[in-house]
């Protein structure tokens, strides 16, 4: 297969055939703005730092690490330090792996499952990097017969072996978890719950820190207090979040704008453009175009 030397040619390739494409870049090729596009993405660093944005949330970006990007993810590459960034960047067409995924095997699960701390980014370990680009020098360039289908199950091979160490971090992220309610005894997750489960089922009312104080009988200092302690993140920012996830799935629907930013909560509509292109990193017009 031809291993391309551009993200943009890989991912054109990729929408093209229907399939995937490989891109191995050596050098600092001028990186997109923010974007969204219909494949499914895999990073990996070779040498070099650069920082992600993926969906708004910042991560560092080291030789050894891989990212998993889902379609529609919005996401941007920026540089970190002066060394060039040398990496390799699959671009997958979905359908692709539903076509190879068995009952017992899901090859979309690396990018779908996101109940995990480490999210997208995976930190391969010594050995697991000689895998992966084991399996990547099997991508040959060379146009003998039957190269197709050896580069189809070198293929293949990848998004299995990738899966793997998938599944293995999240069973180790859950026992963490475990381990952690465990030791902190789960002081305050009864709260937490209901306060979580309130929030989404009022996301259409308006949810101030003062009204959910009252609501719980509890002081404004006290409940951000434990909410950050046991969530990792603020309640407005929580609440925030999920109106951001709402407003996406009614978009996707095929709800207008204006009905969305009504639906989710949001006050006025320049409030809900201003946060909503913030997280997504466009804006709701433009997502809702490419749903459709």
């Amino acid at each position: 297969m031809n291993i391309h030397n551009s993200c943009k040619s890989a991912i054109q390739s990729c929408l093209d055939t229907r399939t995937f494409a490989a891109a191995h870049l050596y050098n600092d090729e001028k990186t997109m703005s923010i974007h969204i596009h219909d494949c499914y993405e895999i990073y990996y660093s070779i040498s070099g730092g650069k920082q992600f944005l993926i969906d708004n949330r910042f991560y560092d970006f080291r030789p050894g690490d891989i990212f998993f990007i889902n379609q529609y993810e919005s996401h941007y590459l920026s540089q970190i330090d002066y060394v060039t960034h040398e990496r390799i960047v699959l671009s997958i067409y979905p359908d692709y792996l539903k076509r190879f995924s068995t009952e017992q095997t899901d090859l979309n699960y690396c990018f779908t499952y996101r109940d995990t701390a480490f999210g997208h980014k995976l930190s391969l370990s010594s050995e697991e990097r000689k895998r992966f680009l084991y399996y990547m020098h099997k991508l040959s360039e060379k146009k003998e017969f039957g190269q197709d289908i050896l580069d189809q199950a070198a293929f293949l091979e990848l998004m299995t072996f990738l899966n793997r160490i998938f599944l293995v971090r999240c069973e180790e992220d859950q026992a963490l978890e475990i381990s952690r309610e465990e030791k902190t005894g789960g002081a305050h997750s009864g709260q937490i719950d209901a306060i979580l489960s309130y929030v989404n089922q009022n996301l259409t009312e308006e949810l101030t820190i003062q009204k959910l104080s009252a609501h719980f009988y509890l002081s404004s200092s006290y409940l951000c207090k434990i909410f950050k302690d046991e969530t990792g993140t603020t309640i407005n920012r929580y609440i925030t979040a999920k109106r951001i996830s709402r407003a996406k799935a009614l978009l996707a629907e095929g709800y207008s704008v204006m009905e969305t930013y009504a639906m989710c909560g949001f006050q006025d509509y320049s409030n809900f453009l201003k946060a909503f292109t913030k997280a997504v990193g466009i804006s709701p017009k433009k997502y809702a175009m490419y749903e459709q």
